[in-house]
């Protein structure tokens, strides 16, 4: 009944225009007068029809919901480019987006990025080895394992590969799509050392979990791809949401393409600068919150984009670390 009616409207209205046309030819050579009158009685005609089709009916309804919705859900499918004017919306201007803060242990996985705010011990850092809607918080055996996410950058993540190197320390890189595509030679270093390749989404968007399934297939295959443009037979083992947003549906479609989900146990917030009243007090606020709270088996998250803060901080940890504990990335 709905599509019958729907059909009809359309009719009317594409029969309007055809009249209104015809009749503006027979009548052009018509009086001022007599040329505005027809055209007003055309326009409420064509607007009583738009309102047929717009308004309160079931036929209304229909089409107005679906044309408000055709310009968020519509996506291109796996294979397409990416869609027009993607160069890395819904990441924060200091070049991270804020992370949603872990649940208490064994609570439901996050389904927004709240607003920065005071991180609960007992809740960011639980010692809880429970996933997150399966995402893995813990790495499964004694060593700890350093992530970094939102790269590459072209400033801070060579710095970051240059303190690692020089440590002897292994890491694990969740890069965004866009990036790797912009940044291939630092895919290929990160590869090249020896570090863990991870998919962190084309261009991190918190909401990910809730976008339609062909548009987030498109988004985890163009970052795969992105990534394996700059190394053909990278192994890209593990898959980390935008914001930590994991949903089981979205666990599940990651592990479709080979991927584990992989969470974090510690969260320092070292995109978070709102609450320090300078970079030296924002630079101990990270070294003493990973200090704290890693444990054997952590997961720590951190950031290489836009933070060149974070890369100070780990100059102070990574020697504190590799004292107290084991230090490796994801296995591959």
């Amino acid at each position: 009944m709905r599509s019958r009616w729907t059909l009809r409207s359309w009719t009317y209205v594409v029969a309007l225009a055809i009249s209104a046309m015809n009749d503006r030819g027979r009548h052009a050579a018509a009086p001022p007068g007599g040329r505005a009158k027809r055209l007003v009685s055309v326009a409420l005609l064509v607007a009583g029809a738009a309102a047929l089709l717009l308004g309160p009916s079931p036929a209304g309804q229909y089409i107005g919901n679906r044309l408000a919705r055709s310009s968020s859900a519509a996506r291109p499918g796996p294979g397409a480019h990416p869609p027009a004017g993607v160069t890395g919306a819904g990441v924060a201007a200091n070049g991270s987006t804020p992370q949603a803060a872990p649940p208490a242990a064994g609570g439901p996985g996050p389904t927004t990025a709240p607003s920065p705010g005071p991180v609960s011990p007992s809740a960011s850092h639980s010692a809880s080895a429970d996933p997150v809607a399966g995402a893995l918080r813990r790495t499964g055996t004694g060593a700890v394992a350093l992530t970094f996410d939102d790269g590459p950058d072209p400033v801070q993540t060579p710095l970051l590969l240059d303190l690692l190197k020089e440590q002897g320390v292994k890491a694990t890189f969740c890069m965004v799509g866009f990036r790797a595509r912009d940044h291939p030679d630092l895919v290929r270093r990160i590869a090249a050392e020896g570090h863990t390749l991870c998919n962190h989404s084309w261009q991190h968007l918190t909401n990910l979990a809730k976008r339609p399934v062909n548009y987030i297939k498109w988004d985890l295959e163009s970052t795969n791809d992105a990534i394996r443009a700059a190394v053909p037979d990278a192994k890209i083992a593990y898959f980390r949401a935008p914001g930590g947003n994991f949903t089981p549906e979205l666990v599940a479609l990651a592990k479709q393409y080979g991927m584990t989900s992989i969470y974090w146990q510690v969260d320092p917030r070292d995109w978070d600068h709102k609450k320090d009243p300078s970079d030296p007090a924002h630079i101990a606020r990270v070294v003493a919150s990973v200090q704290r709270y890693t444990k054997p088996g952590s997961i720590v998250l951190s950031h290489d984009n836009g933070q060149p803060d974070t890369i100070e901080a780990y100059r102070t940890l990574l020697p504190w670390l590799k004292e107290r504990f084991e230090l490796a990335p994801l296995p591959a």
